[in-house]
C-alpha cells in the first residue's frame, strides 16, 4: 500500500495543484497564491506563516494534506531557484576567482543541536554561547585560495529590498532594543558542511538582525574587520557579577566569539545558568577608537563590566518614586549635608541643598 501511494503521489499532486480545490477543508490551507502583494512581488521573500498549521494526514485528510505539502515544497523551491539564481550571476560577473568564492547570497536558519561538534571539540556545548556558524563549502574554498589568516570572520548582513521586513521584538532578557536594530553582524564558522545556499547561525544573531527562520541574507569572507583593545558589557542582571570569579568566567567565555558586534546581545553559560551581556562598548587597536565590529579571538583585549541592567532599571524606577514624592509632598524641608523626610510619604529623599516645596 506505501509502495502504491509512493508512485501515485507526484501525478495526483501536480494534477491538485492544477485543479481548483473541491473540499472546503482546502480553502483554509495556507496557499503561495494567497500571500500578500508585498511578500509574492519579491522572490526573496519567504512567508513563514505559510508553514502554518503544520498539515496533518489525520486531521485534513489525504488529498488536502498532499495539496498542502506541495505547495510547501514548491515556495521553498521559488526560494532556492532565487537566491541560486543570483549567486550564479554574482559568480559569473566576479573579478576573481577568489571573489567568486568569498560571497554568497544565502537563505538562513538557526543552529540546534544537532549542530553540536562532539565532546572533545572546542565548541562542543556552546552553539548557542558563541558567534559559529555552520557555513556552505565555497567559504573553505575561499580561506584556501585567499590564505586568509585565523580568525576566519564572516559578515552576515540584512540587504534591503531583499530581506523580508524585520522581526519586531519586545526588549526582553535576550536581547535589548540597541541589537533589534542592527543591520550587520560577524561571526566565525562552526563547519563548512552546510548545503549551497544555505547558513545556519546562533539564535541570538537571529534576534540582533531580526531575521526569521528562511529570511535571506548577505554573508561574506571579510579580511578588514581590527583587532579590539577594550570592550565594555552590561549584564543582564546582577547575579553574573555577583559570582566570585566572574572576571575570569567572563575570559574563558570569550573566547568562544571570534569577534564581537557593537549595540548586539551575548549569551553566556555558567554552571547551567545562561546569562545575557550587552555589549554597549567597543574599542580596537592600537588607538582605541570606537568600532562597531571587532577581533577578539588572539587579540589583548580589556574586558570589563557596567552597571548590571537589573541595577539600572531598579535605579531608574527609584529616582522615578522619588521625582513623584517629590512633586506630591505638602512640605519638604532639608539643609545640605542632613537627609529630609515628605510629611506625606515618609520616605527617605536623597537631597544635598536647602529645598523648599509648597
Amino acid at each position: 500500500m506505501v509502495q502504491f501511494l509512493n508512485r501515485i503521489a507526484s501525478p495526483l499532486a501536480v494534477l491538485l495543484i492544477s485543479c481548483t480545490p473541491c473540499s472546503s477543508s482546502t480553502a483554509s490551507a495556507p496557499s503561495f497564491h494567497q500571500l500578500p502583494t508585498e511578500i509574492t512581488a519579491n522572490p526573496f521573500h519567504f512567508d513563514p506563516s505559510s508553514q502554518y498549521p503544520t498539515p496533518s494526514l489525520v486531521r485534513d485528510g489525504f488529498l488536502p494534506f498532499l495539496t498542502t505539502k506541495w505547495q510547501h515544497a514548491q515556495n521553498i523551491a521559488l526560494l532556492e531557484q532565487a537566491v541560486e539564481d543570483h549567486n550564479a550571476e554574482y559568480v559569473a560577473t566576479s573579478a576573481s576567482g577568489v571573489d567568486a568564492i568569498s560571497y554568497r547570497r544565502v537563505i538562513v536558519l538557526p543552529l540546534d543541536d544537532r549542530f553540536d561538534p562532539p565532546v572533545g571539540v572546542f565548541s562542543h556545548g556552546h552553539i548557542y554561547t558563541g558567534d559559529k556558524m555552520s557555513l556552505p563549502r565555497n567559504f573553505w574554498d575561499a580561506i584556501t585560495s585567499s590564505k586568509a589568516e585565523v580568525p576566519w570572520l564572516f559578515e552576515v548582513s540584512r540587504v534591503d529590498g531583499v530581506t523580508a521586513p524585520r522581526v519586531e521584538l519586545p526588549a526582553d532578557e535576550h536581547h535589548h532594543a540597541t541589537s533589534a536594530t542592527l543591520s550587520r553582524a560577524v561571526g566565525g564558522a562552526l563547519d563548512f558542511r552546510s548545503p549551497d545556499n544555505y547558513a545556519f547561525l546562533p539564535p541570538w544573531m537571529f534576534k540582533a538582525l531580526g531575521l526569521r527562520p528562511r529570511d535571506v541574507v548577505d554573508i561574506k569572507l571579510t579580511t578588514t574587520t581590527p583587532p579590539g583593545s577594550a570592550v565594555r558589557l552590561r549584564p543582564h542582571t546582577s547575579s553574573f557579577v555577583n559570582i566570585g570569579n566572574h572576571q575570569a568566567v567572563l575570559e574563558t567565555e570569550l573566547k568562544h566569539y571570534s569577534a564581537l558586534t557593537l549595540g548586539s546581545t551575548i549569551p553566556f553559560d555558567y554552571r547551567g545558568e545562561r546569562y545575557y551581556f550587552d555589549v554597549v562598548d567597543l574599542r580596537s587597536a592600537p588607538r582605541g577608537e570606537r568600532v562597531p565590529m571587532a577581533k577578539v579571538q588572539d587579540c589583548d583585549i580589556a574586558a570589563e563590566f557596567v552597571r548590571p541592567k537589573g541595577s539600572v532599571e531598579a535605579q531608574e524606577k527609584e529616582q522615578s518614586k522619588v521625582n513623584d514624592m517629590n512633586q506630591g509632598c505638602v512640605y519638604c524641608i532639608a539643609i545640605e549635608g542632613t537627609v529630609g523626610y515628605s510629611s506625606e510619604h515618609r520616605n527617605l529623599l536623597d537631597i544635598t541643598k536647602v529645598v523648599v516645596y509648597s
